[in-house]
């Protein structure tokens, strides 16, 4: 019975441990590569972005139709049924009811605008204009998407690094308070020691358990950039922060113009401003349009009151000309229009060179930063092996008693600023590094 009862308590045991491990195992490495392209494939600002610039592709394969005339047709029947009283001039009165008759007609008409002012090649070109800036715009919020799923990876390679950071100190602290209570233990320690270095240690594992909860919040962050159906316990990234030390800032100016999607997008939106001023002017201008139509028309009396009137009448032909509107007085609307247009071209060559004034200065401020960064980085990878090893000069010499609890915890808090300081310079050269590409739009390579 009781050999039964042990089993079954291993074998739940061991279905725990399964259950528990799950989860780890299921777990699987996260690319970079694969992390940009899940989110450039679901992101929603994307998908957006890209059915403006299926509406405006949709107009472009329509752009020549403003050439060809409009056709329309129209078709009617009438029916009528009606009383009728007629005096004549000799004093004759006729008088009849129940007259029926019915009436149909149809025509197809054609009008064909020849000239108006060139206001077709306008509209014409202003649609391809259309449909560039929407390819801009997409290519913008992708630069952007790819730049902040960037940030979000590596940030979560940052606290996985703080994490290992904070191991370091749990270990020295564990070493630290066993080391305290064995002195306190042969008589030469004091109790105080043993009590701050356990309140460390303490202090250091509720820091990891904080971390631990970033890197989770990150992770669904991550996820949910993204747009991706799997959460962020079941993947994980690597802890490393690989970095590109050649940046220059000659190559990031270097066709930065031709590059940056929202220079592109500006550029663009001069054209289309350029192109609606056309249009406006054409309003200045006479508007010649070729028209034909044809007629058929077919009457059917069942009853006449008039013995001269027809019973049956029926007529078709077609007839054609040219029509010549002339603006000589529209209340200035045309002019209106052209001021308008005037004025939003005139506004749109401004957002350009504002647009290309900011994308200059943030990139010599990006630049700036990235540079600082580097050196910074450079220093802290030197800090950081001093800080090591004063910590383990004074971990030695408190192990014999030349040095006191006070100077240990002070070395070992230079190590973890230290160290926090490293991690955060690696950080922050990759965002500088994301942010230079990104304003070259180099980025999508």
């Amino acid at each position: 019975m009781n050999n039964g009862f042990y089993k079954i308590q291993h074998l739940f045991l061991f279905l725990l441990l399964l259950v528990c491990a799950a989860p780890v195992r299921a777990q699987r490495l996260l690319t970079l590569e694969e992390a940009i392209a899940t989110a450039l494939l679901n992101n929603y600002q994307i998908q957006l972005s890209k059915n403006d610039s299926t509406i405006a592709s949709i107009d472009y394969s329509y752009r020549n139709m403003v050439f060809l005339p409009s056709v329309n047709g129209n078709a009617g029947l009438t029916n009528t049924n009606n009383s009728q009283k007629q005096t004549l001039a000799d004093g004759t009165q006729r008088k009849s009811s129940n007259l029926r008759s019915n009436n149909i007609q149809a025509n197809v008409s054609l009008n064909w605008v020849l000239f108006d002012g060139l206001k077709m090649f306008a509209t014409r070109d202003k649609a391809a204009a259309l449909l560039e800036a929407g390819s801009y715009t997409i290519k913008e919020q992708i630069v952007n998407t790819i730049a902040a799923v960037i940030a979000n990876y590596y940030a979560i390679a940052r606290s996985k690094q703080q994490i290992e950071a904070t191991d370091v100190q749990i270990k020295l602290n564990e070493e630290r308070a066993k080391l305290a209570q064995n002195k306190l233990d042969i008589g030469t320690g004091a109790k105080p020691d043993v009590l701050q270095s356990k309140v460390d240690l303490n202090s250091q594992k509720s820091l990891r358990m904080q971390q631990e909860v970033q890197v989770a919040q990150l992770k669904e962050q991550l996820a949910q950039a993204m747009n991706s159906q799997i959460s962020g316990a079941a993947f994980d990234i690597p802890d490393t922060i690989p970095l590109n030390y050649d940046l220059a800032l000659g190559n990031i100016l270097d066709g930065i113009e031709q590059n940056n999607p929202s220079l592109q997008l500006a550029r663009a939106r001069i054209q289309i401003a350029q192109y609606a001023l056309k249009e406006s002017k054409a309003g200045l201008y006479p508007t010649l349009s070729f028209n034909s139509m044809y007629n058929f028309t077919r009457t059917e009396n069942k009853k006449v009151i008039n013995p001269f009137s027809t019973l049956f009448n029926q007529s078709h032909g077609y007839n054609y000309g040219l029509t010549a509107v002339i603006p000589i007085f529209n209340q200035l609307s045309a002019r209106r229009d052209i001021r308008q247009s005037q004025w939003g071209l005139k506004m749109e060559e401004l957002n350009y060179d504002n647009q290309r004034s900011l994308i200059n200065l943030n990139v010599l401020n990006s630049y700036k930063n990235y540079d600082q960064q580097k050196r910074a980085l450079k220093l802290e990878e030197e800090n950081i092996e001093l800080a090591k090893e004063n910590v383990d000069i004074v971990f030695q010499t408190y192990k014999l008693g030349m040095a006191t609890l006070v100077q240990l915890r002070e070395a070992q808090l230079s190590m973890a600023q230290a160290f926090d300081r490293l991690i955060e310079a690696r950080y922050n050269t990759k965002l500088s590094e994301t942010e230079l590409m990104r304003l070259k739009g180099a980025i999508l390579k």
